[in-house]
């Protein structure tokens, strides 16, 4: 076995991606995934990209993978029968929610429903204080009499999630010690382990994310590990987290909700690293796939992280109308904006487009697996962007009557011929994407005509010339192995855990002996989980504190240096909040005590560094190989463009708009606005023609 042999496994809602690296060759595939089985898709694609670097499963030395399976398991509400267990009088939070609404002139405004229903949340009478002292203890009879209520409703997992238990988990432990005597065949998920954070809302609903998808997860990952095992690769797995790490199988295991956005979170490492090769400072990262897009902003070749984030969000991608989920993770937005993404023409005879998606079973007409509804990659058939002779390498013959069909049916009630309705449908998506990023860096303060994009997913190459011209962005970049982007991400991700803790300080009441003893068990709380993965590199600890204003509702992250951690003084903590704050919003609040609300450390190996890339002298035209009829949006008419072979360009190649760029797994469209020139490391480099 050797060690340069690592394989990285993406699993989305269409098709598993799967990357091979032998040395510095690469070999990738898509197949489409098996939702019965998940772990058939990436068996199937690991002989296939063993054959094609000839070599034996029994080689690989380590597997990476990242999955969606968390995720649509949330969206769709398919995961355990659960219960949740809380302290009495606050049964109801997780529908409550934060009181909030997140659009406050809609009358008719739905709040999302909550994991359980009433009827599976169940309380004790206990109390702990916000000191984390006890004022009601539990009775251990009380929890055995509870314990035979739940064994008799047959409840596959357990949530619970008591009032303060970030300070105090002892009677959350005596809970979890009685339901293990009692109902030994059931999983567990404590909020002290799960989210040991303040605010009781997001800490609930996460612990019950945990316990709803812990029993399909674990069920999922033992499955994978044996088949891989049974197949000859018997080696170390691990899985991505959101946070844009890697974290261990058995952790994963326990603590599946860190799995909820590993797939995008590889796609950001993935155009971060690019972004490190270009010397880029500013990168917004458009990942597309067969179900969803996402949008990442990336800054100084970092991924913006965040400690909460939501799930399905209902409404126009406002704050407040999805599930949130308060764990480390890579901050981005998700729409249900993907290649098999459905159509359909609403009362006010308009078209929309997702968030419900033909994913691979069926799939988008065009597959001919029997989908009768017109989806995104029905339109880009339509409209040019794609061969139907070479789609996926080949593998997948589309079919381009049963494109024109179901959008024939689109366009009928508004008297839109196929490619009318093509045009229609494809100008939606784009906007509710371009749409999404503005949003996006509206909340976050950015111009993204200062950005340069980053586009990969098999989709996103076909859509991201035109998201540019609507963003007002004038460079795209798109990376050789882009329709495998997250599968390559997870091949530079480094190992890492962030740890987390509430613990209320004011900067008035600074106890540094406290500060320091309590960021060092973080340390070693996380540094021991990175240890699972990997017991001998170099491991860095990343220290950050959560700041407020006293009175203020939410944080800023402060990120404090090994040195102002070990040595922690007030003076300094006032400075560092002071100085980000004035950045954020132009100026401070005088004569108002700071506090401290959230205390985080992130061990981490190194990761992955790449070289940067110089400037590429302008060469030739690409060799065109033919011409294809490409829907012009822009003119509203259908024009010749040049189809030129990916692998036939070398550096310095130019190519003109309107063009296609081809490869097996995805195409480039350059717009009539836009001319491409190849870089030495494959990367396709599309900027504005200049006058």
């Amino acid at each position: 076995m050797r060690n340069d042999i690592r394989m990285g496994v993406d699993i989305g809602g269409t098709f598993t991606d799967v990357v091979l690296e032998v040395g510095k060759d690469q070999f990738s595939t898509k197949v489409l995934t098996t939702y019965a089985a998940p772990e058939n898709a990436i068996i199937d694609g690991m002989h296939q990209v063993c054959a094609k670097a000839g070599i034996s499963p029994d080689q690989i030395a380590q597997i990476i993978h990242g999955t969606t399976l968390a995720t649509n398991a949330l969206i769709e509400r398919r995961g355990a029968k659960t219960a949740l267990i809380t302290t009495d009088g606050f049964r109801d939070v997780i529908e409550m929610r934060t009181e909030s609404r997140f659009e406050q002139y809609d009358l008719n405004l739905q709040l999302p429903e909550p994991l359980l229903p009433r009827q599976h949340r169940f309380t004790l009478k206990e109390r702990v204080d916000a000191q984390g002292n006890v004022l009601i203890a539990l009775d251990r009879a009380e929890i055995e009499a509870l314990a035979d209520r739940i064994t008799s409703y047959g409840f596959e997992s357990v949530a619970i999630g008591l009032i303060h238990a970030y300070l105090n988990d002892s009677h959350e432990q005596m809970i979890r010690d009685v339901l293990a005597e009692r109902m030994p065949g059931v999983m567990i998920s404590l909020s002290s382990e799960v989210s040991p954070q303040m605010r009781e809302y997001e800490r609930f609903n996460t612990t019950v994310a945990n316990a709803y998808i812990k029993p399909l997860m674990k069920s999922y990952l033992g499955r994978l590990e044996g088949r891989l095992a049974d197949e000859g690769a018997a080696c170390p797995i691990f899985l991505m987290h959101s946070g844009g790490g890697i974290i261990s199988l058995e952790s994963a295991a326990d603590f599946p909700v860190r799995l909820v956005e590993s797939g995008p979170a590889g796609g950001a490492v993935f155009a971060a690293n690019i972004a490190a090769r270009y010397d880029l400072e500013k990168v917004l990262s458009f990942d597309m796939g067969g179900t969803t897009a996402k949008i990442c902003l990336i800054k100084n070749q970092t991924p913006k992280t965040a400690r909460v984030f939501e799930v399905a969000r209902t409404y126009r991608f406002k704050k407040g109308s999805g599930m949130p989920i308060s764990i480390p993770v890579i901050d981005m937005v998700e729409i249900g904006a993907g290649g098999g993404s459905l159509a359909h023409v609403d009362a006010m005879r308009q078209i929309r487009v997702g968030p419900e998606s033909a994913g691979s079973e069926p799939g988008p007409a065009c597959y001919g697996r029997g989908g009768e509804r017109p989806a995104v990659t029905d339109a880009d058939l339509t409209l040019g962007k794609l061969d139907p002779d070479n789609f996926a390498g080949g593998s997948i013959k589309l079919h381009s009557d049963a494109s024109a069909k179901a959008l024939t049916a689109l366009g009928e009630p508004l008297d839109m011929d196929a490619q009318t309705a093509a045009f229609g449908l494809a100008e939606v998506v784009d906007e509710n994407m371009a749409n999404a990023a503005r949003v996006h860096a509206v909340e976050n303060g950015e111009d993204l005509a200062d950005y340069t994009m980053i586009a990969f997913g098999g989709a996103a190459p076909l859509h991201a010339g035109r998201l540019c011209e609507k963003l007002g962005v004038d460079r795209l970049l798109v990376p050789t192995g882009a329709g495998v982007g997250s599968a390559i991400g997870f091949l530079r991700a480094p190992f890492s855990f962030e740890a987390t803790r509430s613990v209320y300080m004011k900067l008035s009441d600074f106890a540094p002996d406290t500060v320091k003893d309590l960021l060092s068990e973080l340390e070693t709380e996380a540094t021991g989980f990175v240890r699972t993965c990997d017991d001998a590199a170099p491991i860095k600890a990343e220290y950050k504190v959560y700041m407020r204003y006293t009175g203020q509702g939410w944080e800023i992250p402060i990120a404090l240096t090994a040195e102002q951690a070990a040595n922690p003084d007030a003076a300094t903590f006032q400075a560092l909040f002071e100085t980000d704050y004035t950045t954020l919003f132009g100026r401070t609040v005088a004569g108002m005590d700071i506090e401290i609300t959230v205390w985080a450390v992130n061990s981490t190996t190194e990761a992955a560094r790449a070289d940067t890339l110089g400037d590429t002298p302008v060469g030739a035209p690409g060799a065109i190989a033919s011409e294809r009829a490409l829907f012009d949006p822009v003119a509203g008419a259908v024009s010749a463009a040049a189809v030129v072979l990916r692998t036939a360009l070398n550096p310095g190649d130019t190519v003109t708009g309107p063009a296609l760029i081809t490869e097996d797994e995805t195409t480039i469209v350059v717009p009539n606005s836009r001319t491409a020139i190849a870089r030495p490391d494959g990367t396709i480099d599309i900027t504005e023609k200049r006058s």
